[in-house]
């Protein structure tokens, strides 16, 4: 018959009793654990994982991604903190009482929180103990090429110079864990671990004024992004076909670009990211990769579309090597051939200069679209489109004029035009403000905004 403290010890738990199945597995397996070193009268058997029990989403992407029962606890050990984060705290204290500190065990006090953060010799702790030839096993886990860091769903915190990289911390990251717990997946926080943001555009079709050519040549790729998935999976062309599809846009600013990348996100329904070259960049050696590596790991298998804007200063044309700068400038070029050739998604480039872009990456790209300024005709639509609607035109003594007619021949691009829009709608707004006149535009205030957007050309007026 039990005594009344091998039935306390049997049945302690710090897990609230409607807490999912994972987590009071993970209990069970660092009581049983710590059980051989602080053994109590009544021994802690190791726990079975009911997999199928566990979360919905996390049990379908172990189930998914072919976790074995290792991979799946690391998961959980990197999770736990930030769910119930007292439980390693109250589990050692619990089975160490007076004991002291537990070196095996591993674990790190945080700046702010003061909790136990598990580092990777928690897991190997939990998983190998003592067994030498286990615990190398469990260290793999957290190798480069292993599936959760290749994928940016875990990975080790860098080390303090000369320590242990098991003593690290396990690092997780939020989209994946708030899908685990949540069941939805959250977007990744623009820092600098993700230096990139959404876009997105409340405008239409029908606003982005291009050639007909033009429009042909997104039809394909809003055909791409609609298709590609279904050509690799239910017609069995995954292997045979390349993963991604690399589009350069190339053209005066203001033309367009950015609006199409916009509306083709919009359109299929996939989100875009517009990566903030000024972030990635870096002069030390090898954090530029670093920086988009942590892009393109996170964007893996999402169906994200990267854009890269001015991107010249990035795929920029290799140079010969005379210095040290040179030779590792090269290298950041042949790491990104590398990369996009290998994403899984849809990159697209852009730039003003076609003739800067690196002819390594040129030959690569599946789609290279021209963008122009508009011709007069078409200038005059994207006038039409511009202004506020239900406003009049005018000249300087409020007699109605057609103003889009009457300035489509000034040479500016659809972005120029968008910009003296907004300046002459100010200007009506204030004129209207002073003197509560009807709501006009004037033609000489759209004329002076076009004069300040020649200028900034450095291109005459008149």
């Amino acid at each position: 018959m039990k005594s009344k403290k091998e039935i306390k010890e049997s049945h302690i738990s710090f897990v609230d009793r409607n807490a999912p199945e994972e987590y009071k597995y993970l209990e069970r397996l660092i009581l049983h654990r710590l059980d051989v070193w602080f053994p109590a009268d009544i021994e802690i058997p190791k726990p079975s994982a009911e997999i199928d029990k566990w979360t919905a989403n996390l049990s379908d992407f172990v189930s998914k991604n072919n976790l074995n029962l290792d991979e799946s606890t690391v998961l959980l050990i990197a999770m736990v903190p930030h769910v119930i984060p007292d439980l390693f705290d109250n589990l050692i204290n619990y089975k160490m009482q007076h004991s002291g500190d537990f070196q095996k065990i591993g674990g790190v006090r945080g700046k702010d929180f003061r909790g136990f953060i598990p580092t990777a010799e928690t897991a190997v702790f939990l998983l190998a103990d003592d067994d030498y030839e286990k615990r190398l096993e469990i260290q793999k886990l957290f190798w480069a090429d292993h599936f959760f860091d290749k994928k940016k769903v875990l990975w080790l915190e860098d080390p303090i110079s000369g320590d242990p990289e098991m003593s690290s911390k396990i690092k997780i990251s939020k989209e994946y864990l708030d899908n685990f717990i949540f069941g939805i997946s959250t977007q990744p926080k623009f820092s600098v671990n993700f230096p990139a943001k959404q876009i997105e555009t409340s405008l239409e079709w029908k606003d982005l004024i291009i050639s007909n050519e033009l429009k042909a040549q997104i039809e394909e790729l809003k055909s791409w992004l609609k298709y590609n998935e279904q050509l690799i999976t239910e017609w069995g062309m995954a292997g045979r076909i390349n993963k991604g599809y690399k589009v350069l846009l190339y053209g005066p600013s203001g033309t367009g670009k950015t609006l199409t990348v916009g509306l083709l996100g919009k359109e299929v329904g996939k989100q875009v990211f517009k990566i903030d070259l000024s972030m990635v960049l870096s002069k030390y050696i090898g954090e530029t990769e670093k920086n988009l590596e942590q892009i393109f790991a996170k964007a893996e298998d999402k169906g994200w579309i990267l854009f890269f804007d001015e991107a010249d200063s990035l795929f920029g044309k290799r140079t010969n090597v005379r210095d040290a700068h040179d030779k590792y400038a090269n290298q950041e070029v042949s790491y990104l051939l590398q990369r996009i050739e290998d994403y899984n998604g849809m990159v697209i480039l852009a730039t003003n200069m076609k003739n800067n872009i690196d002819d390594a990456f040129m030959r690569r790209f599946n789609s290279i679209l021209k963008y122009s300024v508009p011709e007069a005709d078409d200038r005059a639509k994207i006038w039409r489109l511009s202004f506020p609607k239900d406003l009049q035109f005018c000249n300087a003594n409020r007699q109605i004029i057609d103003i889009p007619e009457q300035v489509k021949n000034y040479v500016i691009s659809g972005g120029s035009i968008i910009n003296v829009v907004h300046y002459a709608s100010i200007k009506a707004i204030e004129r209207y403000q002073k003197d509560n006149s009807q709501k006009f535009i004037f033609l000489p205030d759209v004329l002076d905004g076009i004069k300040k957007e020649l200028l900034k050309e450095g291109k005459p007026f008149g």
